[in-house]
């Protein structure tokens, strides 16, 4: 799955255009790695996403097409 799709599908992100933007703008690295949004996300793969001041570091657990609200957190863990 692209990666602005699974930012999207997680919850992370609201909106797909805004992930792909992160994507763009370097916001969003994968394994250590700025990210492009067509990068492929495989499960186990460690995501780093920039808020302003905040990051946010997670590990990839279930790459799921549809998913509803209450399950969306069940894709990542958060990584400290």
């Amino acid at each position: 799955m692209r990666l602005d799709k699974y930012l999207k599908v997680s919850r992370i992100i609201k909106r797909r255009t805004v992930a792909n933007d992160a994507c763009d703008n370097a916001h969003v690295t994968a394994n250590g790695r700025p990210a492009k949004a067509s990068y492929d996300v495989k499960v186990g793969d460690i995501l780093e996403i920039t808020f302003g001041e905040r990051t946010l570091k997670i590990r990839v657990l279930a790459v799921q097409e549809h998913v509803g609200k209450a399950a969306a957190s069940e894709l990542y863990e958060v990584v400290e």
